[in-house]
């Protein structure tokens, strides 16, 4: 048996919308498809899991999701193209108040639980590293950076390296992807 899904078994996952060369392993778990769209030349590994809720999931082009990453919650969860998350990154739209005002857990009926739904929204050229969680409402603008194991639950400037937990700004990051990105269209254009 072959890791990735052919494109037909692909195709009758009913996802909302699908690209070309997209690539998902056998081994990732993906719940509401419906609700998903992914775009071109995405690479989705084992043990990922895909859980739309009402928002939707929406993965651009040229985008890898690395083994054990987890999108998942009620609010939309947005990867612009050329994402990337690296192992075990974790992205919620919804989590549970955990002050104790209100129950917990998805087996709780609505009226005992408080749960935050925010939109995530990662743009362009934005890379996650290992470990890191990312929690609702929050956008990383256009090229911006979080490193292994840090927590983000605040936006995140362009171009900007994040790390620690909670996140803090560390340093600028080049502006140099964005040449390499026009080579690249370009040189895809001429393909």
């Amino acid at each position: 048996m072959k890791p990735f899904y052919s494109k037909e078994e692909l195709i009758s996952f009913n996802f909302l919308s699908l690209g070309c060369d997209v690539q998902i392993s056998r081994k990732c778990s993906i719940y509401n498809p419906t609700r998903i769209s992914i775009g071109n030349n995405v690479r989705i590994d084992d043990y990922c899991v895909l859980s739309a809720g009402h928002g939707g999931i929406f993965i651009g082009s040229n985008i890898h999701i690395a083994i054990y990453t987890s999108l998942q919650g009620e609010g939309k969860i947005t990867l612009h193209d050329f994402v990337g998350l690296s192992s075990k990154v974790s992205i919620y739209s919804s989590n549970d108040d955990y002050f104790g005002g209100s129950l917990t857990n998805p087996t709780i009926s609505g009226q005992f639980r408080n749960v935050i739904v925010g939109n995530v929204t990662l743009e362009k050229h934005v890379l996650i590293g290992s470990g890191a969680i990312i929690l609702p409402n929050v956008i990383m603008h256009e090229g911006a950076v979080l490193g292994a194991l840090s927590l983000l639950s605040t936006n995140a400037e362009s171009f900007c390296i994040y790390k620690g937990n909670p996140a803090n700004k560390l340093m600028r990051r080049s502006k140099k992807i964005l040449k390499l990105e026009e080579e690249f269209i370009n040189n895809q254009n001429q393909n």
